[in-house]
């Protein structure tokens, strides 16, 4: 049986908690937890949706009961099709964060081959992310390079 499994709405803050684990380890991240509050209902529909678009996996805390161990989260985006991908759906991974006491126990790598297998559920022809320094190795081992894109981004 995997440790594995699919995060519901009960999940949604350990998801926000982990999510936060995240934002606190980048650069520049903000450690602001104030909109925790105003997120929860939206992430709560979302992980309510089995069908959707949106999908987190997650592993429960072997030490913490009610605590989340890792989490990895993405969605499926659809975009104009092209030769590696003509039915245009694009996967995402943009949250992948493991509890700093659960790290190096591989929940991370086995929580993202469940959402590779999701994307591939939903006939995704490619799967993108941003890599931190610290898990390169671990997207490079599943199969995933570096791209010569310029990407640009607009906060609105």
């Amino acid at each position: 049986m995997s440790l594995v499994r699919r995060a519901t709405t009960e999940d949604a803050g350990e998801v926000l908690r982990l999510r936060q684990v995240m934002i606190d380890a980048l650069p520049g991240g903000d450690a602001s937890t104030a909109w925790h509050t105003e997120a929860l209902p939206s992430l709560r529909r979302k992980l309510g949706e089995a069908d959707g678009d949106f999908a987190a996996f997650v592993v429960d805390h072997p030490e913490r009961p009610g605590a989340l161990a890792a989490l990895v989260v993405g969605t499926v985006d659809y975009r104009i099709g092209k030769a590696s991908s003509p039915h245009g759906r694009s996967g995402y991974v943009f949250s992948v964060a493991t509890d700093p006491d659960a790290r190096r126990r591989g929940y991370a790598r086995a929580c993202m081959d469940e959402l590779l297998a999701w994307f591939r559920e939903r006939g995704a022809g490619q799967v993108m992310l941003t890599a931190s320094p610290e898990a390169e190795p671990l997207y490079a081992a599943l199969g995933f390079a570096h791209k010569p894109d310029p990407t640009m981004m607009l906060r609105l």
